[in-house]
């Protein structure tokens, strides 16, 4: 039987956080927000930060602080370690990297000021791109703005792994009492329960109140209507393969949390929601979110740098079977130092084949993809293996920045005798709608059907933009070339019925 602290250890745990880390800075929780007391105007510009337990690892090349803008107090954020793999292409080592993480809550706008502890700074870079944030350079030091909670990525001279990462929420509006019978709470402090596993039952909540970093894995395992939420963090545990486990459950909630060393991940699970949820992975085998036999999973804000697939979709395998289905990942930003950012289909039921269907990808940042083995490269990868037929997947308003090592898009029914034990049956009904690619080291984009029975049909892009030029049947090219040939992309004679159209034909298409 797993246990977890009492309402007396988890509130001593918050006093002693709250005192040690000093009320009079403002930093202890929502109560400490500035502009929270009874009649406060709900617009006025709030901040809230949370101290780090001194036990708990930090990072020493960033120095951190932020304010309200214009011109608020300012206050330093503590730094976690937040740790990156990268594998060696010429030995296949895998040497594990310093990174830096910190977080806080705010309304309004705030200012932050990063200063790089190292010196000998010549450039700095915000991401994603796409937020069009130009930081003030002041020697070492740069200063922005954020009007709204972004999660984002403060690089610099292009260093990978040695960078800062922010994580920002909206002040939690509706924190609950550490004494709420339904809820499991955790407090400012450093938290472990017996034997490393809470099992949380149906109806619970988990609560990891801000300056909370508790060392469990959570399992949601045959629960309903029970979810994990709060500002804290979850480390990992030695030898663990994931922080978060939804298996066999239903109607689970997981938001606002961040985990540090490994992922979440679902198995024959259904109608999960899994909001603004940060992920960091450095290990072996560091899915950020897998997906098994499971229908009706929404992602939704979230944030994943990830030592293998980031997002990785699956139906059969081990103790899992049955179909994938409505699977959504939107308004998330992601980074694959191992991998693929997304990926699809690659085990599944040979004896009883199964479908992956009803994918949407929307608003999304990738930030980075590096993987050396041609087998496992693609920003968004559809690898139908193992008789799995994979259908209906809309891509919408992905925006892709250049990356290390790897391709834009795989689309592949394939037999991947590593982990195949059949080919897939194929791949149906694939709808990109504003995808941009900006860079220069994408190797070519692979669309492959495996043979006339196992196809690739019914490829569509629309308004497809690489390097600000858009992809279309009709542009100017020559009449013998494939529109493929003019991004170095190559389809073989399995894949049928692509089109690539330019935002205007769609609609007249649609219209008609």
């Amino acid at each position: 039987m797993n246990t977890y602290p009492t309402r007396r250890r988890t509130l001593q745990a918050a006093g002693a956080a709250a005192l040690a880390a000093g009320l009079s800075s403002m930093t202890a929780g929502a109560a400490h927000a500035e502009g929270t007391a009874t009649g406060a105007d709900n617009s006025a510009p709030k901040l809230v930060t949370y101290p780090r337990p001194a036990d708990v690892a930090t990072n020493t090349s960033f120095k951190v602080r932020v304010r309200t803008a214009p011109d608020g107090e300012w206050q330093t954020l503590d730094i976690y370690l937040a740790r990156a793999k990268e594998i060696n292409a010429t030995t296949g080592s895998g040497p594990v990297h310093n990174s830096s993480m910190a977080y806080f809550d705010f309304q309004g706008s705030v200012e932050l000021e990063v200063t790089y502890l190292k010196g000998g700074t010549t450039k700095a870079r915000v991401r994603p791109d796409s937020l069009g944030i130009t930081p003030e350079l002041l020697g070492d030091t740069l200063r922005f703005t954020l009007d709204e909670p972004k999660d984002i990525v403060v690089q610099i001279n292009d260093e990978v792994f040695d960078c800062l990462h922010v994580i920002t929420n909206h002040i939690d509006p509706n924190p609950p009492a550490a004494d709420d019978p339904d809820v499991i709470y955790f407090g400012p402090g450093k938290h472990t329960v017996d034997g490393g596993i809470l099992n949380v039952p149906s109806g619970k909540t988990v609560y990891l109140a801000g300056g909370a970093v508790l060392n469990a894995q959570i399992d949601f395992t045959e629960v309903e209507k029970a979810s994990l939420r709060g500002r804290g963090v979850l480390q990992t545990v030695s030898n663990s393969i994931g922080h978060v486990h939804i298996h066999h459950s239903k109607n689970i909630r997981v938001e606002g949390v961040i985990l540090l060393g490994c992922g979440l991940g679902h198995g024959m699970s259904e109608n999960v929601l899994i909001k603004r949820t940060r992920v960091f992975t450095h290990g072996q085998w560091g899915d950020g979110f897998p997906v098994y036999c499971s229908k009706n999973i929404t992602f939704d804000g979230c944030f994943v740098r990830s030592s293998d697939d980031s997002f990785s979709i699956y139906a059969h395998r081990d103790q899992w079977y049955g179909d994938t289905s409505d699977i959504t990942i939107q308004n998330t930003t992601i980074w694959a130092d191992v991998a693929h950012p997304i990926q699809v289909g690659t085990h599944g039921n040979s004896d009883t084949p199964e479908m992956i269907e009803n994918l949407v990808v929307k608003n999304v940042d990738i930030l980075d993809h590096r993987e050396p083995q041609m087998n496992y490269q693609g920003c968004i990868s559809l690898n139908a293996g193992d008789s799995n037929l994979i259908k209906n997947v809309r891509v919408e308003d992905v925006r892709v920045e250049d990356f290390r090592w790897g391709q834009l898009l795989n689309f592949r029914v394939m037999f991947n005798t590593k982990y195949n034990t059949s080919v897939g049956r194929g791949i149906e009904d694939v709808y990109i709608k504003n995808l941009t690619y900006t860079g220069t080291r994408a190797n070519p984009s692979l669309f492959l059907g495996y043979d006339a029975d196992h196809a690739v049909k019914n490829v569509t892009f629309e308004n497809l933009v690489v390097n600000g030029v858009v992809i279309a049947d009709t542009m100017r090219k020559p009449r013998w070339y494939y529109t493929t040939d003019t991004v170095q992309w190559y389809a073989n004679e399995h894949v049928i019925n692509m089109k690539f159209l330019t935002s205007a034909e769609a609609e007249a298409a649609a219209a008609s």
